[in-house]
């Protein structure tokens, strides 16, 4: 079987991600397709961070964080709201739940999108931020993949 994939239809892994994209445009995910998740897989988790934040921010800047996504999810759409599904957004470094796109305050940054399949759903509230998400999610991650893309200061 085949790993497993994470793309998007908006950009390429390590391309720009498209300004409507980011936290003071439209501030909706980009599309994002997913392919071979394994089959024992019980949830997915999301995490879009930009660790070019350290400088100007003095961490890794969280923007997304999803988890319990459908393992048969194929397909995240632009603007996708978890809502509909019993998927969870937790709060991002916004100090809101749910997308937070790139506003990068220095330079271009890079975000990475980072999926995992875990062999568990978790047992989290919409509270939880993202060492709350990473120590559920030890010992339960069976595959995991990246995509990365840039954005710049406009």
């Amino acid at each position: 079987m085949a790993d497993l994939h994470l793309t998007s239809p908006a950009f390429g892994d390590g391309e720009r991600i498209p300004d409507q994209y980011g936290y003071t445009a439209a501030n909706v995910n980009p599309p994002l397709t997913i392919e071979n998740v394994p089959e024992d897989a019980e949830s997915l988790a999301l995490i879009v961070d930009d660790p070019d934040a350290m400088e100007p921010a003095g961490k890794i800047w969280d923007h997304w964080l999803v988890w319990n996504v459908d393992p048969d999810t194929e397909a995240l759409p632009e603007g996708w709201s978890p809502e509909e599904t019993d998927a969870v957004e937790g709060q991002n470094d916004y100090g809101e739940h749910g997308y937070g796109g790139p506003n990068p305050p220095d330079r271009e940054h890079t975000y990475r999108f980072m999926l995992y399949a875990l062999d568990t759903r978790l047992d989290l509230s919409a509270a939880a931020d993202k060492d709350a998400l990473q120590d559920a999610m030890t010992g339960h991650v069976i595959a995991d993949t990246r995509l990365e893309g840039t954005y710049a200061p406009s």
